[in-house]
């Protein structure tokens, strides 16, 4: 017998120091201007960028999420302690965040015109997401996810049922395809829809317009995004997964020998933060440090009792992975939000949500030291809340007001 869980909505449907390599120049946020900046009502934000659309391509779902006080044993009945119906999937979650954050996206999806896909859409909307380039098929089902989000462990389980029929690139009309990058400042890809997706990649690379790719895990068609993108956030395990590196710091060298085009790679690490790998030009890059040690040195660095988000750097340097090769490029190490054990209430769509500030983030021409704190501080915000979207800032949020200035 299956585990049962009986839901209070309604029901849902079917170590060596480097010192020359770490950049000192890196500003931390001190606790003290953290607390004066949050508190001064004189903090003005700066304007909006100049050019805020983005247009991102992936998926979407309809989310049913049930909280319970610890995660069911097999063949258990539990009581939910709260539920949520909302909408959710990669792209979706990103592109919402970006939108209350100031951007203009647009997003190239496909759902069914049962009522989840109707909801889907009305949320988009709602939230300042362009939904006229999402496709709605008269027939089948739109997609939807059943997450179950512990409380005892702070985890969830998600259990997605793919909506029907899926996506074809026919359905991508040349003139909405023209449309739809018309304009744009970035596009925007999770890895799903994978061959519509590689159709906006290309017009967008001939146009000249960046990428930004989620490469969560190993995807069927991902590699061919990969290689046209120029900017790529990982998940915790798919840089050794993808390169079979050893490490996570040579993983991502690996990553940036095998990808040209890519500007950096960030691979988030949840409570742990993050790490980013920017490359620069090999010019004058005469010192080689190994990458592995680097990292160290820069946790050595890092604020241990800050418990707001941080950012750490290394200098230009020409970072060295044993049997892999070299790059030349900066090392940068992110923390993540101290969140209270009282506050944590739901992780779901965290790394969305992150995705979403660096969107903003490369819009407002943003240093990466200011960039990860600013994604970091966003994600930590919706956390705060059951479900991938209810938490998430706007952008005039006065805990974001520091990270903003």
């Amino acid at each position: 017998m299956a585990t049962t869980i009986t839901f209070h909505a309604r029901p849902a449907p079917p170590t060596s120091l480097i010192k020359p390599a770490f950049s000192p120049s890196c500003a931390f946020h001190s606790s003290s201007s953290q607390r004066f900046k949050m508190s001064s009502a004189a903090q003005a934000l700066p304007p909006l960028p100049d050019n805020r659309v983005v247009l991102g391509c992936g998926g979407l779902t309809m989310d049913f999420l049930a909280a319970v006080a610890s995660y069911p044993s097999p063949d258990d009945k539990t009581r939910s302690t709260s539920s949520k119906v909302q909408g959710g999937g990669n792209a979706g979650n990103a592109l919402t965040c970006a939108a209350r954050l100031g951007l203009k996206p647009r997003l190239i999806s496909k759902v069914a015109g049962d009522p989840q896909g109707k909801g889907i859409i009305e949320e988009l909307e709602a939230d300042g997401v362009d939904s006229s380039f999402i496709v709605v098929s008269e027939g089948g089902n739109s997609p939807f996810t059943y997450i179950i989000v512990d409380e005892q462990t702070k985890t969830r389980t998600c259990i997605h049922t793919p909506g029907y029929p899926p996506m074809t690139p026919g359905e991508l009309t040349e003139s909405n395809l023209s449309a739809a990058l018309d304009g744009a400042r970035l596009v925007y890809s999770d890895g799903r829809l994978h061959e519509t997706a590689l159709i906006v990649a290309h017009e967008a690379t001939r146009r000249g317009i960046p990428i930004l790719i989620d490469a969560e895990r190993k995807r069927e068609g991902l590699d061919d995004l990969l290689n046209l993108s120029n900017y790529a956030i990982c998940s915790a395990k798919f840089p050794q997964e993808w390169t079979g590196a050893p490490s996570v710091p040579s993983a991502l060298v690996s990553m940036l020998l095998k990808l040209p085009n890519i500007k950096f790679v960030v691979v988030t690490l949840g409570e742990d933060g993050c790490v980013m790998l920017e490359r620069s030009s090999e010019s004058g890059q005469s010192e080689e440090v190994d990458v592995d040690d680097l990292l160290e040195t820069l946790k050595l660095k890092k604020d241990s009792d800050a418990t707001f988000p941080t950012c750490v750097s290394s200098n230009e340097v020409k970072l060295r992975a044993k049997g892999i090769g070299s790059v030349c490029g900066r090392l940068l190490l992110g923390t993540a939000e101290r969140i209270p054990a009282s506050e944590l209430v739901d992780t779901t769509g965290a790394g969305d949500s992150f995705i979403g500030a660096i969107l903003y983030a490369l819009c407002a021409d943003m240093p990466p030291e200011k960039m990860l704190p600013f994604a970091a501080q966003v994600a930590g915000i919706g956390c705060r809340a059951m479900g991938a979207r209810t938490g998430l800032p706007q952008r005039t949020d006065p805990r974001l007001t520091s990270f903003l200035v």
